[in-house]
């Protein structure tokens, strides 16, 4: 009977010890999901031009510059999310080879690199940050581009989109399709393209240069990713 007894608190102990171990796995899980909701997922950020291609200019405000600032932030936000981030570049330098010569050879040997990058890593997402400028002043405000091959593309663009709408109340527009961006054209992952403002307009290149607003941007950029990763039905358009 005694011999009994003490077989049974074995088990009973057992199984006690096996629940205590579930239940912290369980618990351990949901606390990854719910603070690091992106954990697994390899993300790519690709600041636009960089080094002799600083992209568009104005009132000595440089597009790759900017783009650089703004995508780190980005990245940052990403990281504590849990994603693995991946940049094409964290300096103000092309990917060419040193002794290129030509602007035109190095940016599409840059362009080259940076798909080689997209390829040789297998990720999730591809996210390309830039700035915009056209003659005329008076536009203003984010737009995200995607290539319409698929539409995962579409979905991405569109919350991203549609974050920045809501966050920096400066557009209307929706996310648009274009055909001839290199990257985007050539990527086989969810891509857009991020115009985060024009530095033909004063006013907001006055912003751009603003820590405090690349912040607003880039944490725009993060919800717009976080929300394609959801079950959020897709934004109209």
């Amino acid at each position: 009977m005694q011999g009994r007894f003490k077989k049974a608190i074995i088990i009973l102990g057992v199984l006690l010890l096996i629940l205590i171990l579930n239940y912290e796995v369980l618990t351990r899980n949901s606390w990854e999901h719910w603070n690091l909701p992106l954990a697994g997922r390899i993300i790519i950020l690709d600041p636009g031009h960089g080094g002799p291609d600083g992209g568009a200019d104005s009132n000595d405000v440089q597009e790759d510059d900017i783009a650089l600032e703004i995508t780190k932030k980005v990245r940052d936000y990403l990281q504590e999310a849990g994603a693995l981030v991946i940049m094409t570049r964290e300096r103000d330098v092309d990917l060419a080879d040193e002794d290129t010569k030509g602007l035109s050879n190095r940016k599409s040997q840059d362009l080259n690199r940076r798909l080689d990058i997209i390829k040789k890593s297998d990720p999730d997402m591809f996210i390309s940050i830039h700035l915009n400028k056209i003659p005329s002043s008076k536009w203003r405000g984010a737009q995200t581009f995607y290539h319409p091959k698929s539409d995962e593309n579409k979905k991405l663009a569109s919350f991203i989109q549609d974050s920045l709408r809501k966050d920096l109340a400066n557009t209307d527009r929706q996310a648009k399709a274009i055909e001839h961006v290199f990257l985007l054209k050539q990527s086989t992952v969810p891509s857009s393209l991020v115009e985060v403002g024009f530095l033909s307009n004063d006013v907001e290149r006055s912003l751009l240069v603003k820590n405090k607003y690349q912040n607003k941007i880039a944490e725009s950029i993060y919800k717009g990713i976080f929300r394609y990763y959801t079950n959020e039905k897709e934004p109209a358009s």
